[in-house]
């Protein structure tokens, strides 16, 4: 199709949304951009050279820089100061659309339900933000009747600081502490606080904390993970939550393992996890005995993840043992974990991947993952499983959330792109199903009003991608509509279409939002992850680009009228698309981007290198390695290419992807493009990987990408 012809179609549909330009919008000139200096800097690797012009941007103190924004060099701060204000500027014209979407967003979000009270015991514990918070309270009462009582205010405690988050608030098991871990930099090495529930008293706990941790049954004792100075959860520790010094339980002296600790449902063991993508091992620590030290279950052997669940008298273990790729499910006497005692529970069966297990007193549920979408699975004491459940939308999300062991119904979440979150409890006797909670519509959202679709986009050689769909149920699917396309494709992680509201406000205005389930993830089970890891990265890209020539070719857009979108390893998936294909894209937006994965993965004292090597390779070794990673690295393949318009999003406090990563990758696109298109880079100069923590902020920053998205196809 005519591009021009494109473009007036896309922008007829943005104007009757609202999304017209602006008075004066296509009158105002854009301003100059940023000349980024260049400082050439050269390096010889196994042979290789390369010259990067930009790396200046990556202060030398980058590890100080994570957990304190004010080290930052003058001159680079200056610098993404400037960025920011050439980004500003260019999308001045965009700013009262972007407050429209914001305005609708928060109005769609508010019709999230307060997610009903988790009843344990004599309390029932609640969750919910006051009208207008970022961030919530926490409350309990009694079941039997009486007042609330405030446990925590989020939303005072974010008072004077620019970037705050709070993650795993818990309850100890006997009900006298309320603990949580907090976060005021971005750089996720957390602070505990734990409050002594009965006087009211706040006390400060560990300050190099990761975000999980565990009270003892007592309340006696605290076990938390500790990070290293290179951010790595390294060491569990166990303090008296009177008052004490730490005592080591257990360290993990692999820089290619992180530790994650865990408290089975039964609350009778803790799991000391050390893992990376592709092995891992397990610790237990009894919390009836929590100064004993910790007993291994079974020694780590490259290639094998297994993890536990504690069954009344025995253990559950979820493993890839015997060549179950998508995993099995076998159980072992409580007193012998070892794999000599491991026996089959549940088979493994190709394409059908176990994701989760849960235990209860009287059942055993797991969690199974085929094309895509969850299903649920329970089993009695006798080992005798159920029929699957599944749900109705074509793709759909569910989460186990807390319930009592000793209960017979488990408590979970359903949602889908175009339905908010439901509370269902499932009777796992009968199966029988309730809802108990469901978010209402927000006025002119009816889920009826929109479609959700799982589509099949055929690869080059054959693999069927999934892909899911999102619109407006009236929207004609004649190549006019435009698209954001988004999707992750790394680690084995599987995309998650849930509810997110500012999905559903950008389907209303008459757009298609869009996910490539790309190999990388695990969305058709763990041969999915591996048929894109390593040396078969491109994989991805190439899945990436099928879906969007699908989607062109069913009629749901045109080409030039997708807008790429993509998180963190999704900000490579696009990057690298960008390079193989700029005239395929309107647009192109990274967020958090991985794109300098090249120079990243070549420098062994970055925290997540000896980790990721596994999934990505190693170039400092292998000359394979080193040769697939620079044939599809995004900032190292920029070449003179008449590229669309980029926008890019980090954050000064990132420890995951360094903020130089994207800047330099702007730097290179416009010294590079032959278009003449805006290259953008915004960055918070507080906060991490994740943006802004509130919910609102985190709103805003979406419609900045979205109003960014909608203005680049009206006026490229």
């Amino acid at each position: 199709m005519n591009r021009r012809r494109l473009l007036s179609g896309a922008a007829a549909i943005a104007g009757l949304a609202g999304l017209a330009p602006g008075p004066g919008e296509a009158a105002a000139g854009p301003p100059a951009p940023p000349d980024t200096p260049r400082r050439p800097l050269r390096t010889e690797q196994l042979g290789r050279v390369r010259i990067d012009d930009y790396a200046w941007l990556k202060p030398a103190n980058w590890k100080e820089v994570w957990r304190d924004a004010g080290v930052l060099a003058p001159d680079i701060r200056a610098w993404l100061e400037l960025e920011n204000r050439y980004s500003d500027a260019v999308l001045a014209p965009t700013l009262a659309e972007r407050a429209a979407l914001l305005a609708d967003m928060r109005l769609a979000d508010a019709a999230e339900a307060p997610a009903p009270p988790e009843v344990d015991g004599d309390w029932a514990y609640v969750t919910r933000y006051a009208r207008g918070a970022q961030h919530p309270g926490y409350w309990r009462r009694r079941v039997d009747g009486g007042p609330e009582i405030l446990l925590l205010d989020a939303e005072a405690r974010a008072a004077g600081h620019a970037f705050f988050r709070i993650v795993n608030p818990t309850h100890s098991p006997d009900h006298s502490l309320f603990a949580w871990a907090e976060d005021t930099v971005g750089s996720e090495k957390y602070t505990l606080w734990i409050k002594v529930l009965a006087t009211g008293e706040i006390r400060e706990g560990p300050r190099d904390a990761f975000g999980d941790f565990v009270l003892s049954p007592d309340s006696a004792w605290l076990l938390w993970t500790w990070r290293d100075e290179a951010s790595r959860p390294a060491r569990v520790y166990r303090r008296p939550i009177a008052g004490g010094p730490d005592e080591l339980v257990h360290e993990e002296p692999d820089p290619g393992f992180l530790l994650h600790l865990s408290l089975a449902g039964s609350g009778r063991f803790v799991f000391i996890r050390s893992f990376n993508d592709v092995t891992s091992e397990v610790r237990l620590v009894d919390m009836r005995a929590p100064r004993a030290p910790s007993t291994l279950v079974e020694p780590r052997r490259v290639g094998h993840l297994y993890s536990l669940e504690h069954w009344n008298d025995r253990f559950v273990i979820l493993t890839n043992a015997d060549g179950a790729v998508d995993f099995k499910l076998m159980q072992a006497p409580q007193a012998t974990p070892g794999r000599a005692f491991w026996r089959d529970l549940a088979a493994h069966q190709a394409g059908r991947t176990i994701i989760n297990i849960r235990a209860f007193a009287g059942h055993l549920v797991r969690v199974d993952r085929v094309e895509g979408n969850p299903t649920l699975v329970t089993c009695d004491l006798k080992g005798v499983w159920a029929p699957p459940i599944a749900f109705g939308e074509a793709a759909y999300t569910l989460a186990l959330q807390p319930s009592a062991y000793r209960s017979d119904r488990l408590s979970l979440t359903l949602e889908s792109p175009r339905a908010a979150k439901a509370w269902i409890d499932l009777d796992l006797a009968s199966g029988r199903q309730a809802v108990i909670a469901r978010a209402a519509p927000a006025p002119g959202y009816a889920p009826t009003d929109f479609v959700v679709r799982r589509l099949q986009a055929a690869a080059p050689d054959g693999a069927l991608v999934p892909i899911t769909v999102l619109h407006r149920a009236d929207v004609r699917l004649d190549g006019s509509a435009p698209l954001m396309l988004t999707g992750y494709g790394a680690y084995g992680f599987s995309y998650e279409t849930g509810f997110q509201a500012a999905n559903l406000v950008l389907a209303r205005r008459g757009w298609v939002w869009a996910v490539a389930h790309v190999r990388g993830g695990a969305e058709k089970g763990r041969a999915w992850f591996e048929a894109a890891r390593g040396l078969g990265k491109r994989t991805s890209f190439i899945d990436f680009i099928a879906c969007a020539e699908h989607l062109i070719a069913q009629g749901y857009t045109a080409k030039g009228a997708v807008v790429a979108h993509g998180y963190s390893a999704g900000g490579l998936l696009v990057g690298a698309a960008l390079n193989m294909r700029p005239d395929l894209w309107g647009a192109v937006i990274g967020q958090a981007p991985f794109v300098d994965i090249l120079n990243t993965m070549s420098d062994a004292s970055h925290p997540l290198v000896p980790l990721t090597r596994p999934v990505w390779g190693d170039p400092l070794a292998n000359g394979a390695d080193y040769d697939n990673i620079a044939g599809y690295s995004p900032y190292d393949n920029v070449a003179a290419r008449p590229y669309p318009p980029v926008l890019a999003t980090t954050a000064v406090a990132d420890d995951r992807v360094g903020f130089w990563e994207p800047a330099k990758w702007i730097a290179r696109l416009r010294a590079r493009s032959t278009s003449g298109a805006p290259m953008l880079l915004h960055t918070e100069m507080s906060g991490g990987h994740a943006g802004a923590a509130g919910r609102f902020d985190e709103l805003d920053q979406i419609a900045r990408m979205y109003a960014f998205a909608a203005w680049a196809l009206r006026t490229g």
